[in-house]
């Protein structure tokens, strides 16, 4: 007697982290179901597996109905989505706070066995940042909802697609200088499939309910972090510390350039809730569960950043050949 595949409904399953946990679920043979709002934007997740095992489908996080209907069925649930808008109508208490519970309750309504939830190390209700608060409310109305569900609180994600690492290694390629905001703040960068690691392991029921706050093995503050990006695409840069009361100023003023075009600006630069965040150590906290719990060890940056961050380099893939011609004797 043959036995369906299990479902699981990854919600932002298009995402950084989403990819990288819905191509893992199709290893373990399970159909996966990446719900987003834009679908027809999500077709490159269907090669994860084999035919049909691998289907975007339409859902809103702030919508009920959509999400009950990506929930029916599902014999897993995972909310991968975040957002760094605190303005719009993505904002964070509507994706992170209100969102999140919605996901839960639908999640737990349908029948869902488990339920992950990806939050984010700082996740606090008295934190500075309206950022944490979001987070930290979105987790409480998880556990409301669903008391066996699996939170996981990653510190700063780094992989191919991060918009870390790639983001200040793109600025190094075409400016001189480096602007720091909180260049002490220590974090412990984490690598995406290590959090995907986690999530595959919660969904399969193979971890206990509660909070994992997961880190990579290495903790370094956000200037060494930027030393070392600069040493693997061999680059020079002047890194400028900028006070926090000043990187507050400049946030708010980009911050009121967004609410004066009524959205048409982007504040992808730096926002004053960012500044409020670099504020805070972003590491995993004394006696938390995290990898070691999962029986997973995490990778080190030294073992992946060069991997896709070689093409920032003078010469890209041809860096080495062209560094070890030069050394040629005439």
């Amino acid at each position: 007697m043959s036995h369906a595949p299990k479902l699981v409904t990854i919600f932002g399953g298009s995402g950084f982290a989403g990819r990288y946990i819905a191509r893992r679920m199709a290893k373990e043979g399970w159909r996966v179901q990446v719900a987003v709002r834009r679908p027809n934007e999500a077709i490159f997740v269907k090669p994860y597996g084999t035919v049909g095992q691998v289907e975007p489908i339409l859902a809103n996080i702030r919508d009920d109905a959509s999400v009950q209907a990506a929930c029916a069925g599902a014999d897993a649930v995972i909310n991968c989505v975040g957002t760094f808008d605190k303005g719009g109508r993505n904002n964070f208490k509507a994706v992170q706070a209100e969102g999140a519970g919605r996901v839960a309750r639908m999640a737990k309504a349908a029948g869902v066995g488990q339920l992950v939830h990806i939050s984010a190390i700082g996740a606090d209700a008295d934190a500075h940042s309206a950022y944490g608060r979001s987070k930290a409310a979105g987790e409480a109305q998880v556990k409301a909802a669903f008391p066996g569900a699996v939170i996981l609180r990653p510190s700063v994600i780094f992989g191919q697609e991060d918009k870390f690492f790639n983001r200040f290694a793109g600025m190094a390629m075409i400016s001189p200088v480096i602007p720091l905001v909180g260049g002490s703040t220590k974090f412990q960068p984490v690598y995406v499939d290590d959090v995907a690691k986690a999530a595959v392991k919660a969904a399969l029921g193979q971890a206990p309910a509660g909070i994992y706050e997961l880190g990579g093995p290495d903790v370094e503050t956000f200037a060494a972090l930027i030393d070392r990006m600069l040493t693997c695409i061999r680059r020079k840069r002047l890194k400028v510390n900028i006070p926090f009361l000043m990187a507050v100023m400049q946030g708010k003023m980009l911050d009121m350039m967004f609410a004066m075009t009524l959205g048409l600006f982007k504040n992808t630069i730096l926002t004053a809730d960012q500044v409020e965040q670099l504020r805070v150590d972003n590491v995993v906290t004394a006696r938390a569960k995290g990898f070691a719990k999962l029986g997973i060890e995490p990778k080190a940056m030294d073992a992946v950043l060069d991997s896709y961050l070689y093409s920032y380099r003078p010469y890209g893939q041809y860096a080495e050949l062209t560094e070890s011609g030069k050394n040629l004797s005439a």
